[in-house]
């Protein structure tokens, strides 16, 4: 019997590829472009397994036409929210995700862009390599300090928890939102808020570690956003959607938020080009997960679902 034939839709680490060609027929294509809804159904009757990103889409119109022989989606990422899960439960598809190995990765990330948008990291940069940069003064490029502020994180799942281990670094206050609260072990003297209006009434920094689903899309709206302190500082990694990124954009130009740091956008990739008018706001292309170590953990969990899925054994991170 020869080896299952699996598709890699992206570009992953090297050595990820590596163990993959060893124990799989693989079909990957270097040039590293999204698959689109009729690629996706196109190699749904190639293969018989696949490991998406989440630039891949199943939606119910797409797994509705999906071949019989695709057995499992291995995806290579945390979030499932670009997969129609119950659909693809309805067709016997089983669907996997890689939890647990990419959270300190991101909340490094986070708090790169906490830090870069407080302490003006956007605008000093430009001022720098611009070569513009010909006079000092004590009230040029005046931040917030980060230091013994009170942080406000929703959602303190792996990445939630790993970020406020960090922020603890820098003294900060640590307040939380969750779906439980946490055991006091986990918490570490952080403040559990069951209300989120309470939570963002002290947060002065306040970060998004929460998945989009259709409870939490458009989370931080004009009225939560009008909630939060003057001068706050917004972080999302997460996804896009939890941002109304009009009313993100109304809040910076007033001046109620002070600044952003957004690893995510509504539309990706992309981005909204109306953000860039703005050098309090600190962006990066979706990347939180973007290290070495953690992509080839990303592959190895991805692979790891599919060997023990292919063994006829259940994936140790089935869904």
């Amino acid at each position: 019997m020869g080896k299952p034939v699996i598709w890699i839709t992206r570009q992953l680490s090297d050595a990820t590829l590596d163990r993959a060609q060893r124990d799989y027929e693989v079909i990957w294509d270097p040039a590293d472009e999204p698959g689109s809804a009729e690629d996706i159904i196109a190699m749904s009757a190639r293969v018989d397994g696949m490991i998406p990103c989440h630039s891949e889409h199943f939606s119910a119109e797409v797994v509705a036409q999906l071949d019989p022989r695709l057995k499992i989606i291995a995806n290579h990422s945390v979030g499932v929210d670009h997969c129609e899960l119950p659909s693809l439960k309805a067709r016997g598809i089983v669907v996997t995700n890689t939890p647990g190995v990419l959270s300190d990765a991101t909340a490094e990330l986070a708090l790169m862009l906490m830090l870069g948008a407080a302490r003006h990291a956007v605008a000093g940069d430009r001022l720098v390599r611009s070569g513009q940069w010909q006079s000092w003064s004590p009230a040029m490029l005046v931040g917030k300090q980060v230091s013994g502020a009170r942080l406000g994180i929703i959602g303190m799942g792996g990445v939630g928890r790993a970020f406020a281990r960090k922020a603890r670094g820098l003294d900060m206050e640590i307040h939380y939102h969750n779906r439980r609260r946490l055991t006091a072990e986990e918490e570490a003297g952080a403040t559990y808020h069951a209300d989120l209006d309470a939570l963002l009434a002290v947060s002065d920094f306040l970060s998004l570690h929460c998945p989009a689903t259709p409870e939490t899309i458009g989370l931080m709206n004009a009225v939560r956003l009008a909630q939060m302190p003057k001068g706050c500082v917004i972080v999302n990694t997460a996804r896009g959607s939890l941002v109304d990124e009009a009313a993100l954009l109304d809040a910076l130009s007033s001046g109620h938020v002070g600044a952003a740091g957004l690893d995510c956008f509504v539309t990706e990739p992309g981005g909204n080009p109306a953000f860039a008018g703005h050098d309090n706001v600190m962006m990066m292309p979706h990347v939180g997960s973007a290290t070495v170590a953690t992509r080839d953990a990303m592959g190895f969990k991805a692979l790891d679902n599919l060997d023990h899925f292919f063994r006829g054994e259940t994936p140790p991170d089935q869904l």
